[in-house]
């Protein structure tokens, strides 16, 4: 009896091993095989119809495009025949103009042809693109937004905390506080005559103040005044989100501007005020000078 089963499945063992073997060699037949293309291909770009020489889709060396029509690869096609490539086709036709005749669409797509130029790897396209409004103010900006330090993770507190406390409150809108400063150290604004009756604005470092402070109380005050020193600039200013410091010549009204911004690029609208300074006090009578804005971001 055992022999008599043994000899019945061993068929079964053998035809599977035969079936893995088989798939095996059609796979590689697959992977190996090379796809002829026409002169002039059919293609359908996520529904749409468009057609092109092939010469063109090969133009771009080092491309997706380029690789995908060599002939390594084969590639899907629709219910007729033409190839189909599942991308948005509302941008393919400016990649096809730029491929024929290095034509560089409007400012106004130039966001959009980037996205799709840089799926496909279409590097000269790219090049020429991030010349252009608004990509290449895009970048700009962003070297200054790289200065400072976790601006994306406060941008996103500033969305948690808002639309928490409007939620909370059934509100349409939520107000938070924000310290905006450029400086590291804070200091009381002071005047000082100048030639011809002018006055002018310094603002010493606090180092220089807390020294002063210390000669003013005697000897033996300084290391208080110095550790007092190292607290305030330690000190966190009674605000929900704080934006700063940083080096660079775009001011407090430049960072607004982008905070105002990348929100509206997210579909959230936002509008501030200036309610005046931190005012927490430091060491001897210093304070802190910090600007604090009030941020009123509307939830409908």
């Amino acid at each position: 009896m055992e022999l008599e089963r043994e000899e019945r499945e061993a068929p079964r063992g053998g035809h599977s091993q035969m079936c893995a073997a088989q798939a095996a060699e059609a796979a590689a037949a697959w992977a190996g095989a090379t796809t002829v293309f026409p002169e002039v291909v059919q293609l359908n770009v996520g529904g749409t119809h468009f057609a092109t020489l092939l010469s063109t889709l090969r133009s771009c060396e080092g491309s997706m495009l380029a690789a995908m029509f060599s002939g390594r690869h084969r590639l899907p096609r629709d219910h007729v025949g033409r190839f189909f490539i599942d991308r948005d086709p509302a941008y393919f036709g400016d990649i096809l103009n730029f491929l024929r005749s290095g034509e560089v669409p409007c400012h106004e797509r130039a966001r959009g042809v980037h996205r799709e130029a840089h799926y496909f790897g279409l590097q000269p396209l790219l090049a020429c693109l991030e010349t252009l409004q608004p990509l290449a103010g895009e970048r700009v900006r962003q070297a200054f937004l790289d200065l400072l330090p976790y601006y994306n993770e406060n941008l996103e507190r500033m969305i948690t905390v808002s639309r928490e406390r409007a939620a909370q409150r059934r509100a349409r809108f939520a107000k938070l506080r924000v310290c905006v400063y450029k400086e590291e150290l804070p200091a009381t604004p002071y005047e000082r005559p100048l030639f011809g009756g002018r006055l002018a604005l310094e603002r010493p470092p606090m180092a220089l103040n807390l020294e002063g402070a210390a000669m003013a109380q005697g000897p033996g005050a300084g290391a208080d005044v110095s550790s007092a020193g190292r607290a305030a600039f330690r000190h966190s200013c009674d605000v929900d989100v704080t934006f700063g410091p940083w080096q660079a010549v775009a001011d407090v009204y430049d960072l607004l501007h982008c905070v105002v911004s990348d929100l509206a690029a997210r579909g959230i609208s936002a509008e501030h005020q200036c309610i005046g300074v931190c005012d927490k006090h430091l060491v001897s009578h210093y304070y802190c000078k910090r600007p604090v804005y009030e941020f009123k971001i509307l939830w409908w």
